[in-house]
């Protein structure tokens, strides 16, 4: 695909700062991303904050990575185009969407409790069918304080962070995973080192990010199917990839999967929701250094890979844990972050 191809015209028509780079030099910016500067043809690669090995392997599929700019830091959706990578930058009416969901959040937070406690004094009512309804009243909850809590999570720009050791925390993690899949005829498997490795990390927020790629897998993948985890080192990055055998992910919601929460509904698959899950995702990846990429496997199903940093140091924003208030209330993560795909039966003691 050569330059004459390129609709170059259609860039000034993203609201967004978008670059279009080839052969790792951006060729062209949009008017969005005249604020920034950048010189035709300066390299890329220098620019990027985090991912520049990702980018360097990068093959097609969607990439979030960040990038620094005259000491600003952006974050960016990387799509390839023929010989051609579109970035697009986060821009001020990302921030704008972002914190507006936050302050709504914050606003249904009153109302849930109240319904919370309507669940418990139903609760005590005696009898099979009064356990039916509290049941499916407590899925319904775990699903609003997930929508909730992702909404909050989204405009968050702190990560709470302190030295764990983060071989147990995946393990951990998948366990639960691997049992509560079973119980809907989905196949877990993690495979990960199994010496300890000490690294600086917000545990709750990687939580909360492996927790949605696995309701996104299980959401796609037909019961009988399978889904397959591993971690792996590569220097001093993690490498988390997650893969089902599911139908994919549509072309439509693939090419914005990281902003999805800014789409046309009318192109929504009804799985899909706000689309803030991986916008959840994005965020715990660039709060630990580093990037996430959606593709396609040559055998089918969607493969999601995210990277973090392994550090040691005191360098990044630590809070202490007694500080830190659970983001689920107290309630099991596990099953509020996979309400949308679990029945309603694991749901009487929630």
């Amino acid at each position: 695909m050569d330059k004459e191809t390129i609709p170059f015209e259609t860039l000034n028509l993203i609201v967004s700062p978008c670059l279009c780079v080839k052969d790792g030099r951006i060729f062209r910016c949009n008017q969005a991303a005249d604020p920034l500067m950048l010189p035709e043809g300066c390299e890329i690669t220098p620019l990027l904050a985090t991912g520049r090995e990702e980018y360097a392997a990068f093959r097609g599929g969607s990439l979030y990575l960040t990038l620094n700019i005259s000491g600003t830091v952006f974050g960016a959706e990387v799509e390839r185009r023929g010989d051609w990578d579109f970035f697009l930058l986060e821009g001020p009416e990302e921030t704008r969407e972002l914190r507006a969901l936050a302050l709504a959040a914050a606003d249904l937070r009153e109302p849930l409790a109240d319904i919370q406690a309507s669940a418990e004094m139903l609760a005590r009512e005696a009898g099979p069918e009064a356990e039916k309804q509290t049941a499916a009243l407590n899925r319904s909850m775990a699903q609003m304080l997930r929508v909730i809590g992702n909404m909050s999570a989204a405009a968050a720009g702190l990560s709470h962070q302190e030295l764990v050791e983060i071989t147990a925390v995946f393990r951990e993690i998948f366990e639960k995973g691997q049992t509560l899949l079973r119980g809907i005829d989905l196949s877990l498997s993690y495979h990960g080192p199994e010496h300890s490795l000490y690294c600086v990390a917000d545990t709750q927020e990687l939580e909360r990010a492996i927790l949605n790629l696995l309701s996104n897998a299980a959401k796609f993948t037909p019961k009988g199917g399978s889904i397959t985890a591993s971690l792996t080192r590569q220097g001093r990055m993690l490498r988390l990839c997650v893969q089902d055998t599911g139908s994919g992910i549509s072309d439509a919601i693939r090419g914005s999967v990281f902003r999805r929460y800014l789409r046309q509904p009318s192109i929504e698959d009804g799985r899909s929701g706000l689309g803030l899950g991986m916008v959840m995702v994005r965020s715990a990846a660039s709060h630990h250094g580093g990037t996430v990429l959606m593709d396609r496997p040559p055998q089918g199903g969607t493969r999601v890979t995210m990277t973090i940093a392994i550090r040691q140091d005191g360098g990044t924003q630590l809070r202490s844990p007694l500080l830190r208030i659970d983001y689920a209330g107290e309630r099991d993560h596990a099953l509020m972050e996979l309400s949308d795909v679990l029945p309603a039966e694991y749901y009487r003691d929630f």
